[in-house]
């Protein structure tokens, strides 16, 4: 099994009304030797805005604001901008984030070319109720029935979070994960403008030919989501993706690890048939949300790969790896059938 080194607490909520019930879940990008980490800020009343602040080492904050970076400005996220991931597509930061109104949770994207100025790009992944999923998959009525854990009702709108996209264009083309329960799947267009409703629409009549990762693992059964963006190497793209299982009192969140083609990235190379890491830690075995490590974003320095992930659904946690002893974990676990 792979060593993984739980480096401790990052970043803790402060008494700013801004974050005064909790920072989780932050966005990672690294330049030079600086890493700004984009955080999701949680106020009473479960209200999110997305904080920042800079830091000089893997592990040392140097620059923290004491006002969000991001807040909500328009209905379909009046609630929260939930979770940020952040990659860099040639000259163009991507933030993509969940845009929560109080009822609905939805993958959304806001852009940048600088880190300082973001014009939001609204909700990008599908926006149907579960009626009209139904009829859109109606051809598949064993495929139907994995997707109805989240079912409220045929007027609700399936949710679609884990909104996570690939550093560059794959095949020339944005490429990026996303989730609807149980599964994640993928996506790939020459534009953002190209995610129109007639998309969707004949994305979702074949959507069992998208899905890229579905719950395999007893540490995953339930169900599994979108992690960190996906780390290119000499073997693959590296995704860490959260596993979810129920254990009775919750569900308990792992950190997990798979291997896909770099070229076509739906195709599974490895996946470790254990957690990468888990909740060990008083931090993460309670918190706002009990049992919980969701990775989010990594910064590679030398072969260490650092993963910053929500602990206990309240701070903000680090753990290491070694990035070439990952990788070989994972080559000693080929599946023996590609997706």
């Amino acid at each position: 099994m792979i060593t993984v080194k739980k480096e401790g607490v990052i970043l803790e909520q402060t008494n700013l009304e801004f974050e005064n019930e909790g920072v989780l879940n932050p966005a990672i990008i690294k330049e030079g030797n600086n890493i700004h980490l984009f955080y999701r800020a949680v106020r009473k009343g479960n209200f999110s805005t997305i904080g920042y602040c800079k830091l000089d080492t893997p592990l040392t904050i140097a620059e923290r604001w004491d006002t969000p970076l991001l807040v909500p400005q328009f209905d379909y996220e009046k609630q929260g901008m939930e979770d940020p991931r952040i990659v860099k597509i040639g000259e163009v930061y991507y933030i993509a984030y969940i845009a929560f109104d109080g009822i609905n949770a939805l993958g959304a994207v806001a852009t940048s070319t600088d880190l300082q100025h973001f014009e939001k790009q609204g909700i990008i992944v599908p926006q149907i109720t579960y009626a009209e999923f139904d009829e859109l998959v109606i051809s598949n009525n064993d495929f139907i029935e994995r997707y109805r854990s989240d079912y409220n009702g045929a007027d609700t709108i399936v949710m679609d979070k884990d909104l996570v996209f690939f550093p560059r264009r794959i095949n020339g083309k944005i490429t990026f994960l996303h989730r609807i329960k149980p599964d994640i799947q993928i996506a790939a267009v020459n534009g953002l403008n190209e995610l129109t409703p007639e998309y969707w629409k004949n994305y979702l009549q074949h959507l069992d030919s998208h899905v890229l990762l579905a719950p395999k693992y007893e540490h995953e059964i339930d169900y599994v989501g979108g992690g960190c963006p996906p780390v290119e190497t000499a073997y693959g793209w590296l995704i860490i993706y959260h596993g979810v299982k129920n254990v009775g009192r919750c569900y308990e969140y792992v950190a997990c690890a798979a291997l896909f083609d770099l070229d076509n990235p739906q195709k599974e190379i490895a996946r470790l048939p254990y957690p990468l890491f888990k909740p060990d830690q008083d931090y993460e075995l309670a918190g706002d949300v009990d049992d919980v490590c969701f990775p989010t974003g990594t910064a590679l320095f030398g072969d260490t790969l650092y993963i910053y992930y929500g602990a206990g659904d309240d701070i903000i946690a680090c753990a290491s790896v070694s990035l070439s002893g990952l990788v070989a974990e994972l080559l000693v676990n080929k599946v023996s059938q590609s997706l």
